[in-house]
């Protein structure tokens, strides 16, 4: 097989890597080194999207859609900074 399959990926991917960044600051009891466990919880919560080009997908997104994957991803990158945040002061008990 020769197709190149390396250009597809998940689209909350990157977005998930994004908001984990922006909202890092309101977190300040999650250090840096859990925000890769962040974005995993975060990106669990959410459906697989596969694309293999971001224009792919805006393209097809109404605005509305659109609206309701950026909330998604708002919703779940703060669950997950609360999930991780109670987990670390729970060992550290």
């Amino acid at each position: 097989m020769s197709a190149d399959f390396t250009s597809i990926h998940n689209y909350y991917e990157r977005a998930v890597f994004e908001a984990v960044v922006a909202s890092a600051a309101g977190y300040p009891g999650v250090h840096e080194d859990k925000w890769p466990d962040v974005a995993c919880v975060a990106l669990n919560r959410l459906p697989t999207r596969y694309i293999r080009h971001e224009v792919d997908l805006a393209f097809y997104l109404t605005d509305k859609e659109r609206a309701a994957l950026d909330a998604a991803v708002t919703e779940s990158v703060a669950y997950a900074f609360e999930f991780v945040q109670a987990r670390t002061a729970m060992r550290a008990r």
